[in-house]
C-alpha cells in the first residue's frame, strides 16, 4: 500500500515520503471515586508529501480506498506554493531502542478498574475528598518510507495514571502522573505525595501580594518551558522572533539549569530513534548549567537556515505536517529533596496547576497565569492554599533566579521534569 504510494508519485514526477501511523487505546476514568467511564479507540491514517519542481505538497487520509485520488490530491496542494527546496533524507543503521513491552497485552480494563478503585480506597483511607482518576494504555505504530531509500518502523507501548484530589467548592486539584511502558502499580511515594500535600493544603488562608519564592511542579513547569522551547525552536529564528538568536554559547540562564533533547532514553515511553520525518533522532543539550547551546530543526526550517536537522520534526496528527517541536525534554535533577525545597521557603507557593498558560508574548518569554491551587507555605510547611492568586513574569529573569531543583525528576505533559525553586516570582493576590 505505501509503496504503491511511492510508485504513482514518483511517477508523476515527484519525491515523495509516506508516512502511516495506527494505534489504539483503552481508557478507565473514575470521578468521585467512582467509574464514569470505560473507553477504547483505534486511530489510523496515512499522510503522503511530495515535491515537485521546489514545492511542497501534502495530503493524508483515514480511509485509503483510492491511491490516486490521494497523490493527486497532494499535487492539488502545490497550488500553495509552499517551498520545498529540502530533500528526504536516506537513514539507516539506527540505535536499536527498547521502545515496546509485550507486557502491555496483559492490562485489561478490569485491571484499569481494580487499579482505579484500589487507588481511591486507599486515599480515602487517609484523607476525605473528591478523587478524579484516570488510566490508559496505549500502543501505537508508525512506519515511514520515501523515495531516498529510507524505510523505518516503531512500535510503541504506554500505560500512564493521573489521579487528582479535588479542593472543596472549587475546581481546582492536585495531580500526579504515573508513566511506563507497562502497568506501574501506584505506591506509598505516590500516594503520600498527593494525600499530604492536599491535607496540608485544604485550609483556605490570606497572604500579601509580592515577590516571594515559588516552586513549580513537574506537572506546571510546562508554563516555563513553552515559552523556552518557542525561543529555541528554529521556526522563531527563522522569523526573527527569538530572543535566543545570536546568543549560543552565552549563559542566559542560572548555572542550576540544565534541558536536554532526550529522545534515546528507552527507559521511559515515547523513547524515538527517528522523527516523523526520517531524520535520526540525537540527545542533545538546549541549555547546559545556564548556558544556550542548541536550537532544534526539522527539515524544511534547517533547510531554510542552511544547516542540518537536529531530527526534531515532529507531527501532531497524520492530519498534519512536520514541524519543529521537542517531543523528549528532559531536566537535569538537582541535589535537594521536595521536602528540602519546601522547608527552603519562607513565604511563598507552590503552583500546583496553572490557568492561563497561553497568557503572555510567548515568543518574548512573557508568562502571566492563575495559580489554581495555590499551595501556601510558611516557614518551611505547607499550611493552606490562597484562592485567585497569579504569578507573572519573564522567563529570561525567573529563570535566572533559581534556589534548588529537586532530585528526582516526573513525567508529565510537559516532559521528564523535577520540581524546581524559584526566587522573587511576582504574586499577585486578590
Amino acid at each position: 500500500m505505501m509503496e504503491e504510494l511511492l510508485q504513482i508519485a514518483q511517477k508523476k514526477g515527484c519525491k515523495a515520503e509516506v508516512f502511516f501511523s495506527e494505534g489504539y487505546s483503552d481508557i478507565v476514568s473514575f470521578e468521585d471515586s467512582k467509574l464514569k467511564n470505560i473507553d477504547s479507540k483505534i486511530l489510523s491514517g496515512i499522510s503522503l508529501r511530495i515535491i515537485k519542481d521546489n514545492k511542497l505538497g501534502f495530503a493524508y487520509t483515514r480511509n485509503l480506498l483510492n491511491k490516486e485520488e490521494l497523490v493527486n490530491n497532494a499535487l492539488k496542494s502545490l497550488k500553495g506554493g509552499v517551498d520545498g527546496f529540502f530533500e528526504f533524507p536516506l537513514t539507516q543503521n539506527l540505535k536499536n531502542l527498547d521502545t515496546y513491552s509485550p507486557d502491555i497485552e496483559d492490562i485489561s480494563n478490569n485491571l484499569l478498574v481494580e487499579e482505579c478503585k484500589r487507588l481511591c480506597d486507599t486515599i480515602l483511607q487517609k484523607i476525605s475528598c473528591q478523587i478524579n482518576v484516570t488510566a490508559q494504555k496505549t500502543v501505537n505504530s508508525l512506519r515511514l518510507i520515501n523515495t531516498s531509500g529510507t524505510e523505518l518502523s516503531v512500535i510503541s507501548s504506554s500505560y500512564a495514571l493521573t489521579t487528582e484530589l479535588v479542593y472543596p467548592y472549587s475546581s481546582a486539584s492536585l495531580y500526579r502522573v504515573i508513566a511506563g511502558k507497562s502497568f506501574i502499580k501506584a505506591g506509598d511515594e505516590y500516594i503520600n505525595f498527593l494525600t499530604e500535600n492536599y491535607g496540608h493544603s485544604l485550609k483556605e488562608v490570606k497572604a500579601n501580594s509580592g515577590r516571594m519564592k515559588v516552586i513549580f511542579l513537574p506537572e506546571t513547569l510546562y508554563v516555563l518551558m513553552w515559552r523556552l522551547q518557542t525561543a529555541a525552536s528554529s521556526n522563531s529564528l527563522y522569523q526573527n522572533i527569538s530572543p535566543l538568536a545570536g546568543r549560543i554559547g552565552e549563559k542566559v540562564f542560572d548555572e542550576k539549569f540544565t534541558v536536554f533533547n532526550d529522545p534515546l532514553n528507552d527507559s521511559i515511553p515515547g523513547a524515538r530513534a527517528f522523527d516523523d520525518e526520517g531524520v535520526q533522532c540525537r540527545q542533545f543539550p538546549i541549555v547546559e548549567k545556564g548556558i544556550f547551546r542548541n536550537f532544534y530543526y526539522d527539515l524544511y526550517f534547517a533547510e531554510r537556515l542552511k544547516t542540518d536537522s537536529t531530527g526534531n520534526g515532529f507531527r501532531a496528527s497524520v492530519s498534519s505536517k512536520p514541524s519543529p517541536a521537542l517531543r523528549h525534554i528532559y531536566i537535569v535533577p538537582g541535589d535537594k529533596s521536595f521536602s528540602d525545597l519546601i522547608q527552603s521557603i519562607d513565604k511563598g507557593i507552590i503552583v500546583g496547576g496553572a490557568l492561563g498558560a497561553h497568557s503572555g508574548n510567548i515568543p518574548n518569554g512573557d508568562f502571566s497565569i492563575g495559580i489554581s491551587p495555590a499551595i501556601y507555605v510558611e516557614n518551611g510547611n505547607v499550611v493552606g492554599h490562597i484562592k485567585d492568586a497569579m504569578a507573572a513574569g519573564n522567563i529570561y529573569e525567573t529563570l535566572t533566579n533559581i534556589i534548588d531543583v529537586e532530585n528526582k525528576t516526573y513525567i508529565s505533559h510537559g516532559g521528564n521534569c523535577p520540581s524546581i525553586l524559584f526566587n522573587e516570582v511576582n504574586v499577585i493576590i486578590k
